[in-house]
């Protein structure tokens, strides 16, 4: 019996939001879940081979030092560069970099070069795809001191020609957003059902580096979140043959680990922002302003043509280059909507203007004094202490939105959205989120990350990218400050952030914490924190914060700097990280000493080549690394159904049949079409799944005991669930943009298909369960009274809708159901935007005997999310609201009597994401786990109880 996934959670400090729906992004991208190779002698270099690749000989290295090769000094440096790469092709395998490696920056430094250079393939852009060659320059001279980075010499697609239109790609990852936002109980929604919420724009195509490549179709996905009208904006990667959506992941940079999934387009002025008066002679106006804190501070202003002062701060513009280069811009953008605020500009928006060049009260409780302020810190550590003219290192605008809200409510949380910071206005514990300078230096030092190394946003490249931008966040913060580094709370995030609370209390994450691989790593499956990018930070920036406070904040900054700006490439995991480090550390002359101090903090926490290895569970492991993205598994009578690809995670994913007890060998069921078969769900006797295609989503379905595929239905849209028992087949079917669901069904027997709510406008129906002839469902619609939710069952042979028990005006959410020989169980939520707990119901199959198995309030209420049920058992997935990510935070099953008495145990231990969950008979359920950093298929035959 299959059910939804967790993908939304519902409340918390740092934010309420939509999680993202992360497909499986630590496998799909080659860099999470890998074991990293030794180091390995490559004269007249040492040389660290590709990760996974062991001595193979055409591998390009990931890590080369130790060089002093003449190249041409002559010649623009990427041109260098790339003859250097071409000369040396023994050692780099990489066939033509003239016409494979395109430029991406140039950055100097002194008698130092970076090159950074993009791999194409057939003129397409490699995801990840990217080399570094480190020179010097002096005397008339260059050399070349080292490379780095991943370039993918095992790519061989037969054709870079898509074989989906371009309209049914965008179509498709519009789908895959909606479905992701839409998984979880059924709630009331922010706006009307039929409003649109999402759209795509394509990006163009893309090869991911999978196996011998995949090529995909890009599509930026933007909008608010139909469930609570959250700020979207999504990276999509379509397979461009069969219209699959492959992976997606958030690209909003957030300092707090809220779920909402990010950036919408605005409604206003262009990604430059709006435009700004005419410049005169006269740049700079001084000005103060009192922080939150009552520190009275210095501000450069400005005075416009009307006489109005402005908070645009033109400071570090030289007299000779007055009208370009950077320039600071603080915009008032109170009560504007963070979905129009992020990835674009909110209509009307202007800088903040106070009347008098002394800011008032009103600009300190607002957060612009703060976020004004604390931008020129920044600024001038990175200047200062690096050389670097602002965040894209030429000297680009800074500019930043304070006090966005979400639906008119508090958005507790801050993000840089890929052009500029937006702030959150607080509430409840809250300030504005640019009162503490760590978290206004976090954001901005996304930008900096960035348009450097550019680590991927998802699964370890991710969590090393919030890593850096809490590392070099909290070092201007205590910089600024003047907070010495001996201060206990000196390693606190976001500690001033609150009104009433002690800095410790306060934080959302704290530097010093001692997380490890061993004890704190936290496998996210295909959701949740873009796989874990907060939630996993810690272990790479303590091993950071551990140097700088052992060997100085000047050797740690420049050494983590130079790593990250010469060393870094975008899918670098923890161990690409921990060599990058070390490396710069011996190119800036580090002492044996000081070497050992760096590698002992690394250690400390773990990370250690093949450190992946070594993370334990309490489960059986039915099928290991499916490489899948979020497909889900479905159970019963003995079997389970569930998708997998090969080990590159390049091939069109297939259904694979087994038993549950592990006995016996898994077999595929679905066919060798070169489509995509997805969402299986079985029985024990029959299996289905839907197969994506470049036209179409059929419905196919195959005895367990073997014979002939067939299609059953057709499916012009996209699907959430699928789940057969008996005769039929139910499944859901969701608008891209409008987000409304409905339950459709089909006859295995005799074809007979329908609707449960016959695709009416003004409803959603969803969370589907079907046995013996029978099939359960939430069910959202709307009435001039409002919005109402209930349960219902509905008999296609008698046409006949049976209500279950439960105010449908007082319910706030209605989630999963799982229907048994005797009854139905569901989930039912009555204060929703209160704690979001929930009840599980159950009642007979006419609506008779209504039980509460699980009260929403009280000690032993949970989070429900999600179940799943037996005829002995009902299994329930839990997802508490999360204000730090932590194990606790993550999917949990608790399983507990079909009776409801007896109370709720936990079933496993495991620490990782525990979703999927489907119920064989009596206590087994099996589940993916994502605990190791793998997508894995376990199972347990009865609770773990105690945790």
């Amino acid at each position: 019996m299959r059910t939804q996934p967790p993908g939304r959670r519902r409340s918390g400090a740092a934010g309420t939001g939509v999680t993202a729906l992360l497909a499986a992004a630590a496998l799909l991208l080659p860099t999470a879940a890998t074991a990293h190779a030794d180091a390995a002698a490559a004269a007249p270099a040492d040389a660290i081979p590709a990760a996974g690749t062991g001595t193979t000989p055409t591998a390009t290295p990931e890590l080369v030092t130790g060089l002093d090769e003449a190249v041409d000094a002559g010649v623009p440096a990427a041109d260098a560069a790339r003859g250097h790469l071409a000369a040396k092709h023994d050692r780099y395998h990489i066939a033509d970099p003239a016409q494979d490696l395109a430029t991406v920056s140039t950055e100097a430094e002194g008698d130092r070069e970076t090159v950074r250079l993009q791999q194409n393939y057939r003129g397409v852009p490699v995801l990840g795809g990217e080399y570094v060659v480190r020179m010097t320059k002096k005397n008339g001279k260059r050399t070349v001191t080292g490379t780095s980075g991943r370039y993918f010499t095992g790519l061989a697609l037969p054709t870079v020609t898509p074989g989906v239109p371009t309209s049914t790609a965008v179509d498709r990852a519009v789908a895959a957003v909606t479905r992701q936002l839409g998984d979880g109980p059924l709630t009331r929604p922010a706006g009307k059902l039929t409003e649109p919420q999402l759209t795509g724009t394509d990006q163009g195509l893309t090869v991911l580096p999978q196996g011998s490549g995949i090529l995909a179709r890009h599509v930026v996905v933007s909008g608010s979140s139909p469930a609570d009208g959250q700020p979207v904006q999504q990276e999509v990667y379509v397979d461009a043959r069969t219209g699959f959506p492959l992976l997606q992941y958030s690209s909003l940079r957030t300092f707090g680990a809220t779920d909402a999934t990010a950036p919408a387009a605005g409604d206003g002025a262009t990604d430059a922002g709006p435009a700004l008066d005419a410049v005169p002679q006269q740049l700079v106006v001084k000005g103060t302003g009192t922080r939150y804190d009552g520190q009275q501070v210095e501000l450069n202003l400005y005075q416009g043509t009307d006489g109005a002062y402005q908070t645009i701060d033109y400071g570090f513009r030289t007299p000779a280059t007055p009208y370009s280069g950077v320039l600071l811009a603080t915009y008032d953008a109170r009560g504007k909507e963070a979905s129009s605020a992020s990835g674009g500009w909110p209509s009307g928006i202007q800088t903040f203007r106070p009347a008098t060049p002394q800011l008032g009260a009103d600009l300190t409780d607002s957060g612009a004094v703060d976020a004004h302020w604390a931008a020129h810190q920044v600024y001038d550590y990175y200047h200062a202490k690096f050389g670097r003219d602002s965040l894209d290192g030429k000297g680009g605008f800074i500019q930043s939105l304070v006090g966005v809200v979400n639906n008119g409510q508090p958005y507790n949380n801050a993000f840089w959205d890929g052009t500029k910071m937006v702030y959150g206005q607080g509430g409840g514990d809250y300030r504005t989120f640019s009162a503490d300078t760590d978290v206004v230096g976090h954001e901005m030092t996304h930008g900096v990350v960035q348009h450097s190394a550019n680590l991927v946003y998802v699964g370890q490249s991710g969590a090393m990218n919030e890593a850096l931008a809490d590392y070099f966040g909290n070092a201007i913060d205590v910089e600024a400050n003047h907070v010495p580094m001996t201060d206990p709370d000196a390693s606190l995030l976001g500690e001033d952030l609150c009104t009433n609370l002690a800095p410790r209390d306060c934080a959302l994450r704290d530097l010093d914490d001692g997380a490890t691989t061993q004890d704190d790593f936290v496998g996210v499956t295909y959701r949740g924190d873009n796989g874990g990018v907060h939630l996993n930070s810690t272990i790479f920036s303590g091993a950071l914060w551990d140097i700088r406070q052992n060997l100085g904040a000047d050797f740690a900054d420049q050494t983590v700097y130079r790593a990250l700006t010469a060393y870094m490439t975008p899918l670098d995991g923890f161990t690409d990280g921990r060599d990058a480090v070390v490396a710069a550390a011996k190119e800036r002359g580090a002492t044996k000493a000081q070497l050992a101090v760096v590698t002992k903090a690394f250690d400390d926490h773990g990370i250690t080549a093949g450190w992946e290895k070594k993370l334990g569970v309490d489960t059986t492991t039915l099928l290991t690394g499916l490489n899948t993205a979020g497909t889900g598994v479905g159970a019963g009578g003995g079997y389970y159904a569930v998708s997998r690809s090969n080990a590159s995670a390049e091939e069109p994913y297939s259904v694979w049949i087994g038993r549950t007890d592990g006995k016996g060998t898994p077999q595929q069921v679905s066919e060798n079409t070169g489509n995509y078969a997805v969402y299986p769900d079985t029985d024990g006797t029959t299996v289905v799944w839907a197969e994506y295609g470049a036209s179409s989503i059929a419905i196919k379905a195959r005895a367990v005991s073997g014979g002939l595929v067939r299609t059953v239905a057709y499916s012009g849209t996209a699907l959430t669930s699928l789940a057969v028992d008996g005769d039929y087949a139910a499944y859901t079917v969701i608008d891209p943009y409008t987000g409304l669901q409905h339950v459709a069904y089909v006859n295995l027997r005799t074809g007979a298909n329908g609707m449960v709510d016959d695709g009416r406008h003004d409803m959603s129906t969803a969370m589907a369960s079907v046995r013996d002839g029978k099939i359960a469902y939430a069910r959202l619609w709307s009435d001039p009274t409002g919005f109402k939710l209930d349960t219902e069952v509905y008999d296609p042979a008698a046409d006949a809708v049976t209500v279950m028990p439960g105010d449908p005006s007082t319910t706030l959410g209605i989630g999963q159901t799982a229907l048994t020989a005797d009854g139905v169980v569901w989930i039912r939520d009555t204060d929703l935007q209160d704690d979001g707990k929930a009840s599980v119901e159950r009642a007979a199959l006419d609506g008779s005997n209504p039980v509460t198995l699980l009260p929403e309030d009280g000690p032993s209420s949970l989070y429900a999310y999600s179940l799943t049920a037996s005829e002995d058992t009902v299994t329930v997935l839990t997802l508490p609201p999360a204000t730090t990510w932590s194990n606790t935070t993550l999917p949990k099953l608790y399983q507990l009597p079909a009776s409801g008495k007896g109370g709720a145990q936990r079933l496993s231990c495991n620490r990782g994401d525990q979703v999927y969950p489907a119920a064989d008979t009596g206590k087994r359920v099996l589940w993916l786990d994502g605990t190791t950093g793998s997508t894995d298929l376990v199972t347990r035959d009865k609770p773990a109880t105690k945790c």
